[in-house]
Parts: C-alpha cells; structure tokens; sequence
C-alpha cells in the first residue's frame, strides 16, 4: 500500500474519532489540554489496536476467499464508507450528545468509533497486506486519531459542533474510493 493511501486512510478512520472530539469540545466550560490529551491517546489506542485485530481475523479466513477477495474489500469499506456518510449526515444539529468525561464512557466511545477500523483491517487482510504493513498502518492510525481527536477537543468550543459531520462525511467519500480501488487493481490485476 502506498504510502498515500495509507495517509489518506489514516486520515479517514481518524474522521469519526475527530468529529466526537469536537463535539466534546463543545461541551467543555474551557479548553483543557490534560483533557484533550486524554481523549486524543484513548481514541489513538483503540483505533490503532481495532485495524490489527481485523487484520487478524482476515488472515485466518483469506485462503477461503482469495478468488474474491477484492470484491469483498470493496464491499466492506464500500459498507463502512456509506455508513459513516450517512451517520454524518442523519444526526440532527440540535441533537443532544452524551458528553459524560468518564473514562469508562471515553471508551466505549472509542470503541464504537473503531469498529470501521476493524472492518478496514479484515479487508486489508484480504488484499494481502504483511505484517509489517498492518503495523505500520494501524501506528498510523492511531497517530493520527491521537493527533485529531486532541485538536478536535481543543478547537471544538471555538467552531462548534457543525463543522465535524463534514470532516466525517469526507472520510466515508475517501473509504469508498480506496474501495473502489481496490476492486479496480483486483480486476484488472492479470491472473497467474
């Protein structure tokens, strides 16, 4: 995977993590780094770690699927892509949001921001991404979830909540063009 891509992907499984700091961030009476830097590690822990262990699984079962494992990369991300536009989209303005600061709901909240993560390292798998590639990918991920979700924290009270669901929409677009093509090289790949 170029390195691009794995930018790029990066950036889009961090949106979710992001669009959540920000509106944490609302929420605070003032901006506090210690909080910042609390929510940006637990958010880069766990969306580094999600990656892997899809990663895992995939490998496990891709010698099942390796005559269509394009295809279900493709649908997997094309799955997570539209279901992270349409979360972004479907949330109403005035919603109110769960902004209790306990770790225990920082993590769940991590978790549930992280299962797209999972679902991209499954796919992963199934387009033979190494060891060593999975690792360096799920580090950046987790780096830079750490580094937007802290400055989502940070600025969310100065932008407000609006500007996330874009910043979200965005990543599900960039998820199910890396989709896209990933079929596309899969297709047009010549058999041996």
């Amino acid at each position: 995977m170029s390195p691009i891509t794995v930018f790029f992907l990066s950036l889009s499984m961090s949106a979710d993590a992001f669009a959540v700091s920000i509106g944490r961030g609302t929420t605070l009476s003032r901006s506090r780094l210690a909080e910042a830097l609390r929510t940006g590690a637990v958010f880069g822990i766990v969306e580094a770690i999600t990656p892997f262990l899809g990663w895992v699984a995939g490998v496990a079962a891709a010698g099942w699927v390796s005559q269509f494992d394009h295809w279900l990369a493709f649908l997997l991300l094309l799955l997570v892509g539209l279901h992270i536009i349409h979360s972004a989209f479907s949330a109403k303005e005035d919603e109110p949001r769960e902004q209790n600061g306990s770790l225990l709901v920082l993590m769940a909240t991590a978790l549930g921001t992280s299962i797209d993560a999972m679902a991209v390292g499954l796919s992963l798998a199934f387009i033979d991404v190494t060891l060593p590639g999975i690792i360096t990918i799920s580090l950046a991920i987790g780096f830079a979830t750490f580094i937007l979700s802290t400055a989502g924290l940070m600025v969310g009270k100065a932008i407000g909540s609006r500007f996330g669901k874009y910043a979200e929409g965005a990543a599900g677009v960039v998820l199910c063009s890396i989709g896209s093509l990933i079929l596309y090289e899969g297709i047009t790949a010549p058999a041996f």
